[in-house]
């Protein structure tokens, strides 16, 4: 079994404050949710508990030792709740391994641990520039490294603890003088999710295809038709007299590059339980839908999953007779714990819940509409490909600046980048306050039902 940390930033930050604040160890309890596959484990940050310094009976440079009191609470919520235990504590000299005290604190602890709630659990170290690295250990104390751990923050850090990552391919070289070697490999090892397949995610799914991602999860629950000929890339006229699925043209397309990239076609919709469990899995996801119930339920994953998330939308204002008033388009960037979509202004409940019910139940969709009790869905908005295709590379260069941080500026300033081309002007804008609806499962993991979603 492999297993994963996932950590939002604000968790991480507090974690760096707390274990960090001085030259000696300290030590924290992450709550965590799960998300469980047949192939890995995943352990996703709910919830940071400090041990206090005042509850450390001895606090060294390379030795902590706590009274267990001051953990008891903690493993009380795990078991309560069902959540899985992961306790890290700093080596502030650097020492980037487990040493033989903490082999014999962990197989001290987690067994007693293992008496209080089922796990799994895991123990991990973080060191002085903020990295972690970390272990699972089983109720018998027995040691597996955790193979990855990913931080979703202002920035997305991406730790692999295996003993070999590979070269840069002669392919990628122009990349690497970019980006950097360690960059590009880590695109190579990263599994990124693209939901919605059409305008602008065929044009995500090309770029990323060409960057070299090692895998990539494409998610669409549509065939091909005659409007999507002039925007979905490598789209052919067979295709749409067929009606493939867009996924699967996609998948092919990708697959033609011949750049190593795997590719998982879907063809669900993002509320499928088999569609999110493919998600959560991933290292990032990138939104590509314009609808209120597609975004909202994306974004709730993300929060629910420990995801970073890029969400991309193109506006077309047009009269019908071939002029356009107004082409604006947005790249949002959001990070679990932080603001969302909604509380962005991007949709309403209320539009959330019009889709939903069109979607459930037609006949009662269309008597609230004509009772004006809702609004109505919006069938079909222009899009041009030339359009889609700035907003889509401004999304993929988005996921560049947070893997491998290049502005002048924090890329917390970034949270949303609104760009309009009637008079090529730019507005960005940072993260707001923590969206209440969308973070209420944040951290969770697998629930049932998923996401709380009632089928």
């Amino acid at each position: 079994m492999n297993y994963t940390l996932k950590l939002s930033g604000y968790q991480h930050a507090a974690l760096q404050s707390h274990l960090l604040q001085d030259a000696n160890e300290a030590a924290a309890i992450v709550l965590c949710g799960r998300c469980v596959t047949d192939s890995q484990t995943i352990l996703i940050g709910q919830k940071v508990v400090p041990i206090p310094l005042e509850a450390c009976v001895v606090r060294h440079p390379d030795f902590l030792h706590w009274r267990t009191d001051a953990v008891e609470a903690a493993f009380e919520e795990a078991a309560s709740k069902g959540l899985s235990v992961l306790k890290i504590h700093s080596h502030p000299g650097g020492y980037a391994d487990f040493s033989r005290t903490d082999d014999a604190s962990d197989k001290e602890l987690f067994p007693s641990l293992y008496g209080w709630t089922d796990g799994p659990h895991a123990s991990a170290v973080m060191l002085p520039d903020g990295s972690i690295f970390g272990r699972h250990v089983s109720d018998k104390g027995r040691f597996t490294p955790i193979r990855r751990v990913a931080v979703a923050g202002d920035d997305v850090r991406i730790w692999d603890h295996e003993t070999h990552i590979g070269e840069v391919p002669t392919t990628a070289n122009r990349h690497a003088r970019a980006f950097g070697a360690a960059t590009t490999l880590l695109l190579k090892r990263l599994k990124i999710a693209v939901v919605g397949c059409s305008g602008t995610g065929s044009v995500v799914i090309e770029q990323l295809g060409r960057l070299q991602v090692g895998e990539l999860i494409l998610i669409d629950p549509d065939c091909a038709e005659d409007v999507n000929s002039n925007r979905i890339i490598g789209l052919t006229a067979e295709d749409v007299e067929c009606r493939r699925p867009k996924v699967e043209v996609l998948k092919r397309s990708v697959e033609a590059m011949g750049l190593g990239t795997r590719v998982t076609a879907l063809p669900r919709d993002v509320m499928n339980p088999d569609a999110i469990k493919a998600v959560a899995e991933c290292d990032l996801v990138f939104g590509c839908m314009d609808s209120a119930s597609g975004r909202h339920v994306l974004n709730k994953l993300a929060a629910t999953y420990c995801l970073p998330y890029i969400d991309v939308g193109v506006r077309l204002v047009a009269d019908g007779s071939g002029s356009i008033s107004h082409v604006c388009g947005s790249v949002n960037y959001l990070q679990p714990g932080g603001s969302s979509l909604l509380s962005r202004g991007l949709y309403t409940l209320q539009d959330f819940e019009a889709e939903m019910l069109k979607k459930g139940d037609p006949e009662a969709y269309k008597a609230r509409l004509a009772e004006k009790y809702i609004k109505g869905v919006q069938e079909s908005r222009p899009a041009v490909i030339s359009v889609n295709t700035v907003y889509a590379g401004l999304a993929v260069t988005e996921m560049l600046a947070r893997l491998h941080p290049f502005r002048d500026d924090p890329n917390g300033r970034y949270a949303s980048t609104c760009l309009s081309l009637n008079g090529t002007f730019v507005e960005c804008s940072s993260d707001g306050q923590p969206c209440p609806v969308i973070n209420r499962h944040a951290g969770k993991g697998d629930m049932e039902p998923l996401l709380g979603l009632q089928s």
